[in-house]
This record gives C-alpha cells, structure tokens and sequence, in this order.
C-alpha cells in the first residue's frame, strides 16, 4: 500500500510510549463519558434513541451509534480545545461496543481508546477553522477516531487500520444546521460517528479495502470540506503529551462556548444581587458568537447554547446545573438575558482555539461597573478537575441518569487502569 497521512497517524499512534499516568487519565476520561451515557438516557432524545433501541437486534455497530448519541446528549462530555471535537462520545462507544463481543483487559481496552483520542484531535487539528462553520467536528473527525480505537480493540495489522480509516472517513458527515432549530441531530452525530468506525474496521478485519489518502488526497476529506486544513498539523509534535492530557471536561451541562462566560457570572454572583443589574456585557472569541449567541432560549437545548441564556443564569442563580436550562429557569432568566450583549474582541478572539475565554462585565443600576476575566474555563489543563471531583461529577451524572449503583461501575472502570475486567455496560443502554 502506498505513504499517505492516514498511515503516518497509524505508525505515530502505536508507535508512541504510553505509561501508566496516561492510562489513569484514560480511565477516569472514559469514566466521565459513560456517566454522561446514563445522564443521556434521563432527556426527551435519550428516550427517542432508546425507544428506537427497545427490541432491536444490536450488533456492535449499533450499540456504539446508541451509546454515542446518549453520550453526547447532555453537553457535559469532554472537549478538545484545538480540535473542537467531543472524543468520549465516539472513541468509549466504540470501544465497549465490540468488548462487549470478545475477551480484552481492561488497560487493553483504555489504550485503545487513547488512540482513538489521539487520531480524533488530530485529525481535528488539522481541518481548520472554516470547517467548523458549517461542519460539527465532533461528527466529521470521530470517524477517524472510532476506526482506530476499534481497529486495536480488533488487533488489525497496520494495512488494515489504514482501510479502516478510509472507510471511516469517507462517511465523516454532521452539519451545524440543526441549531437553526434546536434540532436532535447533534446526538446523531456523535452516535454515527462511533458507529462508522466499528463498522469499517470490522470490514477492513474481512479485507474491505479503503481509501489511504482519504485525508490528503484531490478528493479526499480535506479539499472537500476543510478549505483552510492544515495537513501537517496531523503528525506534529509526535514527542508530546497524548491529547487525553490536553482535553477539557467541562463541569456544567452547555455548550463548551459558554462556559469562560459563566465562569466570569458566577464570580460576580457572588458579589452582587442580579436584581441590580442593568445590562451586562460578554467579549469573547467568534466560534462562540457563530455558535452561541442566541437572545432567546425556546427550549432547554437552545439554552445551552445560548451565552445570553447561560449568563444571566449564572449571575441570577450562583450556581449551575441540569435546572438552570429548563422553562421555569429560562423565564427567570428571560428579562436579564434581553440585556446581555456579546461581542468578540479583546484577548479572547486572538488567543482561541488554543485558549478559550471570556470576559464578563455587569453595570449595576447605580452606575457600578464590575468585571471578571477568565482566559481558560474551569475543567481546561490549566484549570483541571481533581481526582476527587471527575468521580463525584460522575456520580451525580449518573444519579441524574437513574443508575443505581454508581459505585460498582465507577470502581470497576478505574480498575481497568490496573488490568482489572472491562465492566458491562449493556445495562447502561436500557432500563434503570
């Protein structure tokens, strides 16, 4: 088979040391992602997916599409700054997808996964910024990511994993569209995009060839959606950190975009009464406004991705969690929200996508001016959640899911980092 990028991303990736702080990372990253698949199942889509699941033959290609739709359905799963692309929602789906058909350890399993991460966010890094105007990163690089980690889980050769990778590829897809609505697709980009991978390395086990410049190539992903891609970024700094170590988990349940926004609210929450706020003003960076500036939240997931919305309820409530988006709270929210305004600017356009910020400023309605500034988000490597508060934000996602025993599952999935059993999800995908 001929050089091209896809194998050059292959040969780095399993070629590259891994030691046993980049398995912990992987365990409690791959931790947080199957709390989020619980949480999923407790929303209007998670029940549509499931309801579409109930008696169902669920082979494992399926069974990473409905893991990764749940799991991407309550915007709390990581995010990679400098891919903008969501990697628990596609790589952990399509992991314990196929462990759920054959014997593999629990470190063989999170290695797997790690190079999943890893060919995701590199991909991602690659395509550029006009990609992610239209296209959802999350849906058109994960394909990439799910055929490598399912390409280990199944041991291809280095031949194979390239024809992998190609047939993921040519079916990366996922349009920004839906927001215009508040539509459901976003949850199926994330669903199909682990199930294109477990699909095209189960074929490419079979000897279903792919493309190998499907990156590179004249009519390939990058010249049909990524005008301003940058091939090279796909294998630079081999030397690094994995990108597990450079993704962010986010601790409240929006659109990452919001985030350094609340941040900066619930900083002066606690030092004012919103009450007295007269207007308040957001700089930040343009993804953020492309994606999040919407005045009017209608409906729980156009909050989420409304910084106005996310603003505003921050400085009202002082705290936010899964009842800050819903209607009750956006009416609370509604007359301060009319009074935000955002705008890119100041440090925070220049510095994304390597830093993603925000600066808030409120003026009281006695002419007080007060302001907070947050070049990262909570949860970002600068700023990372301990140990500690992966596992109770787990705990609580998957109390928010209906799972009762929490614990079994939490220790049985940082067990895998030792070599323990890969636990059973397949009760995660059904009832409580």
């Amino acid at each position: 088979m001929t050089e091209s990028l896809t194998r050059d991303l292959i040969r780095l990736i399993r070629e590259k040391p891994v030691d046993a702080a980049d398995i912990k990372q992987m365990a409690l990253f791959t931790l947080d992602a199957l709390a989020n698949t619980v949480a999923g199942r407790n929303s209007e889509p998670g029940r549509k997916l499931l309801a579409w699941a109930d008696g169902r033959p669920m082979d494992a290609g399926r069974r990473a599409l409905l893991m990764g739709g749940l799991t991407h359905i309550q915007e709390v799963d990581d995010i990679h700054r400098a891919s903008v692309v969501h990697t628990g929602c596609v790589a952990v789906p399509a992991a314990f997808a196929l462990a759920a058909e054959r014997e593999i350890s629990g470190d063989a399993l999170l290695r797997a996964i790690l190079h999943g991460f890893e060919a995701m966010c590199r991909v991602g890094m690659a395509v550029g910024p006009a990609h992610y105007r239209i296209w959802h990163n999350t849906a058109t690089c994960g394909p990439y990511g799910s055929a490598v980690t399912a390409a280990a889980v199944l041991g291809l050769d280095e031949d194979r994993a390239v024809h992998a990778m190609g047939n993921a590829g040519t079916q990366s897809a996922g349009l920004w569209e839906f927001l215009a609505t508040g539509a459901m697709s976003k949850h199926l980009h994330a669903g199909r995009a682990a199930e294109a991978g477990v699909v095209a390395a189960e074929l490419a086990a079979l000897g279903f060839t792919g493309p190998p410049s499907i990156l590179e190539g004249k009519t390939g992903f990058f010249a049909a959606a990524c005008p301003d891609a940058d091939p090279g970024a796909v294998r630079s700094d081999p030397n690094g950190p994995w990108q597990v170590h450079r993704t962010s988990i986010k601790p409240w349940p929006s659109c990452r975009h919001t985030h350094p926004a609340i941040d900066g609210a619930l900083e002066l929450a606690a030092k004012i009464d919103a009450a007295a706020v007269e207007t308040v003003e957001v700089v930040t960076y343009g993804a953020a406004i492309d994606v999040c500036d919407r005045p009017v939240a209608r409906s729980e997931y156009e909050a989420k991705f409304s910084l106005q919305h996310c603003t505003a309820a921050a400085l009202q409530r002082g705290r936010m969690d899964f009842s800050a988006f819903g209607a009750e709270a956006r009416e609370a929210a509604s007359d301060l929200a009319r009074r935000v305004t955002v705008a890119a600017g100041g440090p925070y356009d220049a510095a994304y996508p390597a830093a993603w910020g925000a600066g808030v400023a409120v003026r009281l309605k006695d002419g007080t001016r007060l302001e907070a500034a947050r070049p990262q988000c909570k949860g970002d490597p600068e700023a990372a959640l301990d140990d500690e508060e992966m596992i109770a934000k787990a705990r609580a996602l998957m109390r928010h899911g209906g799972l009762n025993d929490a614990d079994a599952l939490i220790d049985g999935v940082l067990a895998m980092a030792e070599g323990g059993a890969v636990p059973d999800v397949a009760a995660l995908l059904g009832g409580r």
